[in-house]
């Protein structure tokens, strides 16, 4: 496994991180790794909002949905 050292943290922040760690009954080493790890997770799975809906119902084999006819003509707000 790889190891990497943070210079110049605040330390406000580096208190936080004391905080934080410790309600989640986690070192500051450990909580900084899920920070990290949850971080790197949520950027690859970003995408837009209907890429993001997608993928929700694709896990359960998608949602065939019958809409209605648009009776009406769209409206253009200027």
């Amino acid at each position: 496994m790889a190891s990497i050292t943070i210079r110049n943290l605040d330390d406000d922040l580096k208190a936080q991180l004391r905080v934080v760690a410790a309600s989640h009954g986690r070192s500051m080493e450990e909580e900084a790794r899920v920070i990290i790890r949850q971080a790197l997770s949520r950027q690859e799975t970003s995408g837009g909002l209907g890429s993001r809906i997608h993928s929700r119902f694709a896990a359960i084999g998608g949602a065939d949905i019958e809409l209605p006819a648009r009776t009406d003509k769209a409206r253009c707000e200027r």
